[in-house]
Formats: structure tokens, C-alpha cells, sequence
């Protein structure tokens, strides 16, 4: 018999971690060598940092695919260049959030100081004043507009999952599809229309901005919650089934416990989806320099609102605007990412317990 050889590899060489780390800083020492060398001949308008990290992974990635086919071959070294490929498109995709995040926060951190978050902007012309009455707004009309959206949502997608059949199903699809592309200020004109249809023109108040944001909010917690309950597995509900558990039990107690942290998630991005919204505030809800908790009457401020107007009608002394509106922008960011993180906790402890 013929004994079966296997061939020895080509090349036992490879690059070493050091080698690699070595590369690495080459590059990075060669993009922002070259930018720094632009901004200070006046060619680039101050030291691009995003740009200089971007040419800096770019270069990376080609050195070591060259260094890598030299030494190691081409197998290898292609390896090495579709893993820089993804590691770049990463980078790539990364980037804009952490500029857009450092540069607020740059441009926040001077009024980030304890007036801005107890007082508002009543009889306040120039520096001083605060965005307490907007920070109140904006929590009271997303959380109305949670109250509205999460309850229709959520049961409209248990409808299309565990009941949906027939064109009345088809018809929801369909409706859901269209409203997920509506423009924002689409939904700030139908709300205003709709208020002013009943309680007369001209009508501005919290309560309003809420249905308008619900519009917008109600697809994505549709099409998120209904994504999550398909992948919970369908011999759970038959093993439900088989120990006569009836169907509406059934969804309760055995499927939705078990989508519990995707629907969690759902909301949380539907809630990240309207926070920021303008137009429609501006339609339906106005602005207002003094604090109103409520709802049901008077224009309330909002967190987006208050940035635009503080960045759009700047007073005689433009920095202190300036500087309201990076702060209104780095506090609406900070709410957005403590609710995810308040999200993330919930669904966790919410989660079955094998699934935690």
C-alpha cells in the first residue's frame, strides 16, 4: 500500500505580534504626521482627527498585506487583508459616532453646569438660563408617546404572529411597511389637523407632539416585537399546548417572557427613533421659555426644539446660545444612552432565567 503523504507547508515563516504593533505605529505615525504637516502650512482648517485615524487604518491595512505576502505567502496574506478590509469598514462605521459624541461633549461641557439644570430660559436674553423646562418637556411627551405606541405595537405584532392570517393581516403588513418611511413632519401635520379639527386652529400643546411621535413610533416597536416573537421556538407553544395551557395564556406566560429582551430592545430603539424628532414639535407643540408640566395645555419645550431655537435666533451675544444649544444636545445624548443602558437592565432581569 501506498502511504498517503501530506505536504509540508510552503513557509514556516509569519509575522509576529510585535511586528504587527511595530506596523501599527508606523502608520498612524505616517497619516498624522501628514496631517499635522497640512494644518500647520494652513492647507486643512485645524488638525482633522477622524480623517487622520481613517488614512491611519487604511495604511495599516496595506503594509501588513505587503509585509504579510513577502513573508508568510499569499494565502496568509490575503487572510490578513480581507480581516483589515472588516476591521476598516468597522472603523469606518465607527467613526462618525464618536466624532459626532466628542464633539458635543467638547462643545457642551462649558454650560454642563448645575444652572442649566434648574432653571429655564424665562426673561433670559443672553448668558445664564437653562434647559430644565426642555429636559421636562421632552421626558413628559416621549413618555406619553411611549404610553400610546408600546401597548398598540406590541399587540398589533402579536396579532400578525400568533393570529394573522388572511388579507386583514396582509392589509397591517402593509400599512405597517408605509408608515415606517413616513416623513416626521408627515406626522406633525396630521396630528396638528387632527387637534385642530376638534378643539379649533391654532392649537399647540404637549399632548399633541405625543400622537405625532406615537406615529412614528408605532412601526418600528411593530416590526421589532414581531421579529422577536418569531424566533421563539414554536415546540414551546405546542408543549404549552399539549398540557391544555389555552393560546392567550400561552402567549402570556411561555412567549412573550421568553422575547422579552428583544421587545425591551424594540422599544428602546423606537424611543431613540422619535427623542430627537423636531418638526413635528415645532408644528404641534411650539416652544415656550417657561416651564409647563402640563401636557394638556400651552406650548411646552422640548430638548431638540430648545437647540434648534437657541442656535437659530441667537441673541447679541451669540456664544451664549451657541453654547445652550451644545449642552441641550449633549444632555438629549446622555438621556438616549441612559435609557438603553435602563433598558438593557430590565430585559436582562425580565429574561428567563436560562436566557440571562
Amino acid at each position: 500500500m501506498t502511504a498517503l503523504v501530506v505536504p509540508a507547508p510552503t513557509s514556516a515563516r509569519h509575522l509576529s505580534k510585535a511586528v504587527m504593533w511595530i506596523t501599527a505605529g508606523v502608520s498612524a505615525l505616517v497619516a498624522f504626521g501628514i496631517f499635522a504637516v497640512l494644518s500647520a502650512a494652513g492647507i486643512s482648517e485645524g488638525f482633522n482627527l477622524v480623517a487622520a485615524v481613517f488614512v491611519s487604518a487604511v495604511l495599516f491595512v496595506l503594509l501588513s498585506y505587503v509585509l504579510s505576502r513577502i513573508v508568510e505567502g499569499r494565502r496568509k496574506a490575503s487572510d490578513r487583508l480581507a480581516t483589515g478590509l472588516v476591521t476598516t469598514a468597522f472603523i469606518v462605521a465607527l467613526l462618525p459616532l464618536v466624532s459626532l459624541v466628542s464633539t458635543a461633549f467638547i462643545n457642551g461641557l462649558p454650560r454642563l453646569d448645575p444652572t442649566f439644570f434648574n432653571s429655564s430660559m424665562r426673561n433670559v436674553v443672553g448668558e445664564g438660563g437653562g434647559g430644565l423646562h426642555a429636559i421636562i418637556g421632552t421626558l413628559e411627551i416621549t413618555l406619553a408617546a411611549t404610553i400610546i405606541s408600546v401597548p398598540i405595537g406590541i399587540m398589533t405584532a402579536i396579532y400578525l404572529v400568533e393570529y394573522g392570517t388572511g388579507r386583514l393581516a396582509k392589509a397591517i403588513t402593509f400599512f405597517v411597511d408605509v408608515m415606517t418611511g413616513i416623513p416626521s413632519i408627515v406626522a406633525g401635520l396630521f396630528a396638528f389637523a387632527l387637534f385642530a379639527i376638534v378643539l379649533g386652529p391654532g392649537i399647540r400643546f404637549g399632548i399633541g407632539g405625543s400622537v405625532a411621535l406615537s406615529i412614528l413610533m408605532i412601526p418600528v416597536v411593530v416590526r421589532s416585537t414581531e421579529e422577536m416573537l418569531k424566533l421563539v421556538p414554536n415546540e414551546l407553544r405546542e408543549a404549552s399546548y399539549a398540557l391544555g395551557v389555552p393560546k392567550w395564556l400561552t402567549i402570556v406566560k411561555i412567549v412573550i417572557p421568553t422575547a422579552i429582551g428583544g421587545i425591551i430592545t424594540g422599544v428602546m430603539l423606537s424611543i431613540s427613533r422619535i427623542i430627537g424628532e423636531t418638526a413635528p414639535l415645532l408644528i404641534i407643540v411650539g416652544m415656550s421659555t417657561s416651564m409647563n408640566y402640563n401636557l394638556f395645555s400651552d406650548r411646552m419645550a422640548t430638548l431638540p426644539v430648545f437647540v434648534y431655537t437657541q442656535y437659530a435666533s441667537q441673541g447679541s451675544d451669540a456664544q451664549a446660545y451657541i453654547d445652550r444649544a451644545w449642552t441641550g444636545a449633549l444632555v438629549l445624548i446622555f438621556i438616549v444612552m441612559a435609557l438603553n443602558l435602563i433598558a438593557r437592565l430590565v430585559s436582562k432581569l425580565l429574561a428567563p432565567k436560562g436566557l440571562r
